[in-house]
């Protein structure tokens, strides 16, 4: 047994089955481009890019190179009242791609952190203005926003919230969720069904009063439950909703963002401007955790009044704006712009659609979804047992196939790399394939 697989149950894992999974571990000990490679040798194509993170793959040279070069000049500086200069050259890099008007970056470790975060500078901004009324907060169901108190609490899906119910934040509710297989099944792209459901933040606004509303938060297109892109028309509407009251937009967009959709931001995408974006994972292609918020001038311009020896904003993180994570960001940008990473990613969406939507004659597949580079494949659960279906795809994948495939319950998840070789995702598709054959 290898001392990885031995020592494990020192690692309480996250979102895992620890003791299935101790059972029979599936150990990583390297990782180079599309591939991971396992203690014992064996090479396995990653589909899911990271989680949802390394999209110009892993370990790329040109980010492992900045790296190794900050760490060696400057490992540490707060950015409590002195900075460094990686953290100022990555905020105006971030914020240069930024829709028109979004030019202040607020730096976090996490894209749970940017979430909370957000979510307090939304709270602030109404208080700085004179309406600190403005308090309640709006997330929608099957939502994810991290894992911290904020973003489980505008989040929207039960088994993230169940145990911690009695202790969510209060002030918060949600709006209807987008998924709807009856009109919507097999839609390649945009739904074309469900633009009225944005209509359930109207019903909240007569509920609570829209001016009692301080934000409500989306992800563009929702991820860790299943990916469920937004119907035509649906992200236009909670825009025009917002706006007549007041309310502050956020756009979750730790998925969405640096090129998952083609474009730097989802907002470009869908040509909807947010009032505040959350990012992370794709912000250093995962290669040291950071997390940035972007808010539009007129949200950072209301904290800048009273005397200006005065903090503005009491908020922040030891590791915010980290000269080291900031490194691996700019290097990241770099790489996005040298290598052309956001036109790939645009070159491969047919390929990757025709792929997934390959599946829609199989006995196991109820839905296939996908837009940009961010895909499912929703399979009917086992009477009794929701989840075993995609569990036991997720393990045959690894162990037969050489392949890592992620399940959220039945549903898996495809989230290529920006920049994939045709040939490999052919393959890889081709391999899951002979896994859904192979199981009951």
């Amino acid at each position: 047994m290898s001392t990885a697989a031995k020592d494990l149950d020192a690692f309480w894992m996250p979102f895992t089955a620890n003791r299935d999974f101790k059972s029979k571990p599936r150990v990583i000990s390297g990782a180079s481009g599309h591939h991971y490679t396992t203690e014992d040798g064996r090479r396995l194509y990653d589909t899911f890019s990271g989680l949802w993170t390394s999209g110009v793959g892993h370990c790329h040279p040109k980010i492992v190179e900045a790296v190794q070069k900050q760490v060696a000049s400057l490992d540490y500086c707060m950015t409590f009242q002195v900075t460094n200069n990686k953290a100022i050259e990555l905020a105006h890099r971030v914020t240069s791609m930024a829709p028109a008007g979004i030019d202040h970056c607020f730096f976090t470790n996490s894209g749970s952190e940017s979430v909370d975060t957000a979510l307090k500078i939304a709270l602030g901004y109404h208080r700085a203005r004179g309406e600190g009324n403005r308090t309640r907060l709006i997330g929608r169901e099957r939502g994810y926003h991290g894992v911290n108190f904020g973003g489980m609490s505008v989040g929207g899906i039960l088994p993230n919230r169940k145990a911690f119910s009695a202790n969510l934040i209060p002030g918060v509710d949600h709006i209807r969720h987008t998924h709807d297989i009856e009109r919507n099944a097999f839609t390649r792209g945009l739904p074309k069904h469900g633009a009225e459901l944005a209509d359930d933040l109207t019903r909240l606004c007569a509920l609570h009063d829209g001016s009692n509303i301080a934000a409500v938060i989306v992800e563009p297109i929702a991820g860790s439950t299943g990916v469920l892109p937004p119907p035509v028309g649906y992200l236009e509407r909670l825009r025009e909703i917002c706006d007549t009251h007041g309310i502050v937009l956020i756009f979750d967009e730790v998925i969405a963002a640096f090129g998952r959709l083609g474009t730097g931001y989802g907002a470009q995408r869908f040509g909807v401007t947010p009032d505040i974006i959350t990012t992370a994972k794709g912000l250093t292609n995962g290669v040291i955790p950071m997390g940035a918020v972007l808010v539009r001038d007129s949200i950072y311009d209301a904290f800048m009044q009273g005397p200006e020896n005065m903090i503005e904003l009491f908020h922040g993180y030891t590791y915010s704006g980290h000269p080291v994570a900031a490194a691996a960001g700019l290097a990241t940008m770099d790489v996005y712009d040298e290598e052309g990473i956001f036109e790939q990613s645009r070159n491969l969406e047919q390929q990757f659609e025709d792929l997934l939507h390959s599946f829609a004659d199989h006995k196991h597949v109820i839905d296939v979804r996908n837009y940009g580079l961010m895909g499912a494949i929703e399979m009917s659960p086992r009477p009794g047992a929701p989840g075993a279906r995609g569990g036991e795809a997720h393990k045959k994948c690894f162990w037969d196939e050489n392949l890592v495939v992620r399940n959220g319950m039945d549903i898996l998840q495809f989230s290529p790399f920006l920049n994939s070789n045709p040939d490999e995702m052919e393959a890889s598709f081709a391999a899951v394939r002979r896994v859904l054959d192979s199981i009951e």
